[in-house]
């Protein structure tokens, strides 16, 4: 069984600034890619940043120089550092890894249970 727990959401004003981090348990071999997505209410999901098993980033263009993702291989998580935040980064965000469970096993995908973050004066 894998476990993906998510935690440092919270209210912050506008202009602040908030660290995610996800971190995964369980019977884990290998993890390839690491994302973040939010839903704000009304809205469906989208893909904030992601990272590759090799460290490469992308980002949605609403958040590029302003949030910066990185990952801790050794301790099967990835971070979501949020800067200059702005009332409509107001979602609940959650992460996604693709992982696989032995040697032989293909990749599945994985998600967190969510954490609001809340930009607000």
């Amino acid at each position: 069984q894998v476990q993906l727990v998510e935690s440092g959401g919270g209210l912050v004003q506008p202009g602040g600034s908030l660290r995610l981090s996800c971190t995964a348990s369980g019977s884990i071999f290998s993890i390839g890619a690491m994302t973040w997505y939010r839903q704000a209410p009304g809205k469906q999901r989208e893909l904030v940043a992601g990272i590759s098993s090799r460290s490469s980033t992308d980002y949605a263009d609403s958040v590029k120089g302003r949030f910066t993702i990185s990952r801790d291989n050794a301790k099967n998580t990835v971070y979501l550092q949020m800067d200059s935040l702005k009332p409509e980064d107001t979602a609940v965000y959650y992460c996604n890894m693709a992982l696989t469970q032995s040697a032989w096993s293909r990749f599945n995908d994985y998600w967190g249970q969510g954490t609001q973050v809340t930009v607000s004066s």
